[in-house]
């Protein structure tokens, strides 16, 4: 398998793991305080980072790495987490997921911005027309449904896309892997002393899918998927691998009517059938 598919297999993979993160987050504010969610999600997977750091032996990042790896903490170990578990106290998981379609624009931006990628003109067209989608659906939709929820969403967006094109052009020198623990481990004083802080005066209350979508958020949204989705990204190149986030929605949408039992409107099945053939068109001019 070449580089290019590879990434895209690695990428693809990330996207699958990265889809249950809304879902499961819903579950779990339904329970947990959001600030204590994103710091024990936190605590828990800088954790096992820093096992796996010390298991594999991995030398420590240079000194000009440091930025880069700060950059990558507040967008994807905090920002993210904690914008969108405040969010979905306002918004059901169906709604939000439906901006992560604007994830692959935010990406590609900080991409060009930060990574070096340069796609054509036509990639910036459909890539464009995807976001569209979303943005129109969230004029429709999103003001009578929460300004708050969403005005949370767009800024977790904003601070994902730059720490997923952050930590792809870092992962080129460090690995996949290697960033998202060196980020988790660069973290965690600051997440086990507000996870002790922000503790619940009592677990009594705190149901089983609560418990559930914490594991799931800590395990898999903030360690596995990491290890697929940077590879990807480094792999096939993060404007390209990124527009894979535009089937994100599909998946999630999905697993919030499965799972959750939210309603899917008929609306928000054709944006994101919209948004996900625009990744086809996007792909082809990525490069």
């Amino acid at each position: 398998m070449d580089k290019t598919a590879s990434g895209w297999l690695n990428g693809f993979v990330g996207v699958l793991i990265f889809a249950g993160s809304l879902p499961a987050t819903r579950v779990a504010v339904m329970d947990f305080d959001p600030v204590f969610l994103t710091s024990a999600r936190a605590a828990i997977a800088g954790l096992l980072g820093l096992a796996m750091l010390l298991l594999f032996r991995q030398k420590r990042p240079e000194r000009g790495d440091l930025l880069s790896l700060v950059i990558v903490a507040l967008g994807v170990v905090v920002g993210f987490p904690l914008l969108t578990a405040l969010a979905l106290k306002h918004v059901t998981s169906a709604h939000s997921i439906i901006f992560i379609g604007l994830l692959p624009l935010a990406t590609a931006i900080f991409g060009v911005l930060r990574g070096g990628d340069r796609p054509r003109p036509a990639f910036w067209l459909f890539s464009s027309i995807g976001s569209g989608l979303v943005a129109s659906f969230a004029l429709t939709q999103g003001i009578s449904a929460s300004p708050v929820g969403d005005g949370l969403m767009l800024a977790a967006v904003i601070v994902c896309g730059l720490g997923y094109a952050e930590g792809a052009a870092l992962s080129r020198r460090l690995g996949g892997w290697q960033v998202i623990c060196w980020a988790l481990v660069l973290s965690l004083p600051i997440m086990l002393v507000l996870t002790f802080a922000t503790l619940p005066p009592s677990f009594a209350g705190i149901g089983p899918h609560a418990w559930i979508g914490l594991g799931y958020v800590s395990l898999f949204s903030m360690l596995i998927g990491f290890v697929f989705w940077y590879r990807g990204l480094a792999q096939g190149g993060i404007a390209a691998v990124g527009q894979l986030q535009l089937l994100q929605p599909f998946f999630g949408l999905a697993l919030a009517a499965t799972l959750l039992h939210e309603k899917v409107s008929p609306l928000m099945i054709v944006v994101t059938l919209g948004v996900v053939a625009c990744v086809f068109g996007a792909k082809k001019f990525a490069r």
